[in-house]
């Protein structure tokens, strides 16, 4: 991967203390276990605001785009749940690097609106890691399931670019829904960022539930062809829909 002057300045600006004290804490360890290979960096925006939207299949997903993003050198913004933000010294790190805090619709009353916060995050010219999916995928073989509009609609409201992409090797580090790290052997896992989704056709829209469900399949479509990509294998024709199947969004689809 190249690294232009303009991508060294902006590494320079985003790498905060922040940012620099979780690279420190983070890195060695995920190093270690896995190796990461990156593949067209050239398609994340050089600066400016952008929504990346990524496929979902294992816990430890978010951390392996994170030391993907780290590596380009553009600094995620996550929407993680609320109650990391009351753990000693996690907490602190997680507000200090502008991370979202957000409570499932259940646990909160207050009204807030994370995707507000993300709009927000993206109004500053930063970058926003929004999983279209919203929890791990269902599909049996890992195949991204229905996206949910949050991704779509930050982009459009924002008028930012929408970045797909899709990595594959995590769940070799940690099977979906498994408690246990496999460490050795070393891994490798793959990471990859795809061209802007054009929403072109969707611009100046009135953003209902028909126009917001044809900009998500457009991106899931988008991240599914990527993940086609690294897999080396055809995913199933029809998209995969938790309903469908008797299934909830929440808890483990396996035990059901």
């Amino acid at each position: 991967m190249s690294s232009t002057p303009e991508r060294q300045t902006r590494v320079k600006s985003e790498k905060t203390v922040v940012f620099r004290t979780l690279a420190f804490l983070i890195l060695p360890a995920m190093t270690v276990i896995a190796k990461y290979k990156i593949h067209d960096a050239h398609n994340v925006p050089a600066q400016g605001a952008f929504v990346l939207s990524p496929n979902h299949y294992s816990k430890i997903d978010p951390v392996v785009i994170g030391v993907g993003m780290w590596k380009i050198g553009r600094m995620p913004r996550y929407m993680a749940k609320a109650a990391l933000f009351d753990v000693p010294v996690m907490g602190w790190l997680l507000k200090k690097s502008g991370q979202v805090p957000v409570q499932r619709a259940s646990q909160s009353r207050s009204g807030a609106d994370p995707m507000k916060a993300a709009r927000q995050i993206a109004e500053q010219g930063l970058a926003v890691v929004v999983y279209p999916e919203g929890t791990l995928t269902r599909e049996p073989d890992m195949w991204p399931m229905r996206g949910k509009y949050g991704a779509v609609r930050t982009a459009l409201d924002t008028g930012i670019p929408l970045i797909p992409s899709a990595s594959w090797g995590a769940q070799e580090i940690l099977p979906r829904y498994s408690k246990r790290i496999s460490i050795f052997p070393r891994k490798t896992v793959h990471i990859i960022f795809g061209e802007p989704v054009d929403l072109s056709e969707f611009e100046g829209k009135h953003l209902d539930s028909r126009v917001l469900a044809e900009a998500t399949e457009k991106l899931m479509t988008a991240i599914t062809a990527l993940l086609e990509e690294l897999r080396g294998e055809t995913a199933p024709k029809v998209r995969y829909n938790p309903a469908d199947h008797g299934q909830s969004e929440v808890g483990r689809f396996d035990q059901r």
